[in-house]
């Protein structure tokens, strides 16, 4: 069989997942997540496995191989995303993420209105690890402010988006973050430290842009922002003790200590702090689960915070959204998408549909900046074509590790490539699972805010531009 025609086979399973994610986005929308996109998946990766039997008698040994292999390579990544959803509930309970929210709203000035709505929702996604949840709640309060002041809405959604998908790209809490490092093998601290030199670039010629547009604009009061802090700092013991749990964190990570130890220590870090910062949060948490003495209420409800969805009463419902955390329950649907991605990932590796798809991109891949650039296309296709930002990090990283590994390129670019497009561009389609979380949670069309997210259109632009430099990409031999 000539390589046109496979070409054309391996596009089948590929095709069919791209139309049954589509007909499950439109069905399902946000929630695709929670099963039916994993379900497809699972077709998808039958039909592939049904037509490489079929067509090229590949032996079923090689697919159970291949998956065993796939599913070993992120065991390590599903620890971490466990224990980021330790780091959720612990850091929300121990007054950690409260407190960042309190003090990040004192610094709202409204001549820098955009400046400091991007560089806040920045600083919250960093410490949460989640756009999703930083648009949600801090980025509702932020649009309902810019209205009052007189942005628009789409200058003020962009600014949102763009600064929360900065911190959700650079945090090490973030399941984005840390599927594309392990996915290409790179470890967590190594990945993000490489993506500083795409994203540092991007965020700041963001800001400036912000600052200049909002410098245009009057300012007005700021009674909703007066509002959020009063309700935090009566709920939570605000103090500047609770900053030493992300020290501690930030030391460990500059220390370069593996992701595991970082992740395990600040959440054991923080349920401390809970225990003497937030003792009525935490008695409050265990009391909805048990009753008897505060030893045991501290116990279940340090135990509570760690693993299961904790919501704490604030007297204001905004306010109760921004300080609710999922625990490690809340990674299960992803863990789940991400074990069925690496069973389609899996087949089309072992049935050879993989190598036959790269040999469309070849001829593009055959300089450092075409490749760069072919990854960051093909990425930013993939959101677009699966709807989902996590099967466009598995598919666009499997077409081209070979490529990058043959190449004598390190991995770590390939991990930034990626990281670069297909997490940043989710939110500009509206058609996916991104685009319409966002447009929902802020009613602003997508089309309308995506010309103003600034960060999410300069990132895959500026990952080019450093490739054609060659600003820190090093090559195992000789070449361009």
């Amino acid at each position: 069989m000539n390589d046109t025609k496979r070409t054309l086979i391996a596009l089948i399973p590929l095709g069919t997942l791209i139309v049954l994610l589509a007909l499950v986005i439109l069905i399902w929308g946000a929630d695709s997540i929670v099963g039916s996109s994993q379900v497809v998946l699972l077709i998808g990766a039958g039909l592939c496995m049904g037509l490489s039997t079929w067509l090229y008698k590949t032996p079923w040994k090689d697919f159970e191989k291949a998956i065993m292999e796939n599913v070993g390579e992120v065991s390590i990544a599903i620890i971490i995303l466990f224990m980021i959803g330790a780091i959720s509930g612990t850091w929300t309970a121990s007054g950690v993420v409260p407190a960042f929210i309190y003090y990040g709203l004192k610094i709202i000035s409204p001549k820098v209105f955009l400046l400091t709505a991007c560089a806040l929702c920045a600083i919250v996604s960093v410490m949460t690890g989640s756009s999703w949840s930083t648009i949600a709640t801090v980025g509702v309060a932020l649009l309902g402010i810019g209205r009052a002041e007189g942005f628009s809405d789409a200058m003020t959604a962009g600014a949102i988006i763009s600064g929360a998908y900065f911190g959700d790209k650079i945090s090490p809490l973030s399941d984005t973050t840390v599927l594309a490092s392990s996915i290409n093998k790179v470890d967590l601290f190594t990945h993000i430290r490489y993506m500083m030199l795409t994203t540092v670039p991007s965020f700041t010629i963001t800001l400036i842009i912000f600052t200049v547009l909002g410098l245009t604009h009057g300012g007005a009061s700021g009674d909703e922002m007066k509002v959020y802090s009063d309700v935090l700092s009566r709920s939570f013991h605000i103090t500047p003790w609770t900053m030493v749990v992300p020290a501690v964190t930030v030391f460990l990570i500059w220390r370069k200590k593996p992701a595991i130890i970082v992740l395990s220590v600040s959440a054991l870090a923080a349920s401390i702090a809970a225990v003497f910062l937030q003792p009525d949060i935490i008695k409050g948490i265990g009391a909805g689960v048990t009753e008897g003495s505060d030893l045991k209420l501290y116990f279940t409800g340090i135990i509570e915070a760690v693993y299961n969805t904790v919501s704490i009463e604030t007297g204001h419902e905004s306010v109760n959204q921004l300080v609710s955390s999922r625990g490690m329950v809340g990674m299960l649907n992803t863990v789940f998408l991400i074990l069925c991605a690496m069973c389609f990932g899996a087949s089309m590796k072992a049935s050879g549909m993989i190598a036959d798809l790269a040999r469309i991109f070849a001829p593009l891949t055959r300089t450092r900046t075409g490749l760069v650039a072919s990854t960051v296309f093909t990425g930013t296709g993939m959101v677009g074509m699966v709807s989902d930002q996590y099967l466009a990090i598995i598919l666009t990283s499997n077409l081209y590790r070979d490529t990058f590994e043959k190449e004598g390129y390190e991995a770590r670019l390939l991990s930034r490539s990626v990281e670069d497009s297909a997490t940043v561009t989710s939110p500009l389609f509206p058609w996916s699972s991104c685009g319409m979380t966002q447009a929902t949670i802020l009613s602003v069309p997508t089309l309308v805010y995506a010309p103003f997210s600034f960060f999410n259109i300069l990132s895959p632009l500026m990952s080019i531009l450093v490739a054609t430099i060659g600003w820190k990409i090093v090559r195992k031999r000789a070449g361009n």
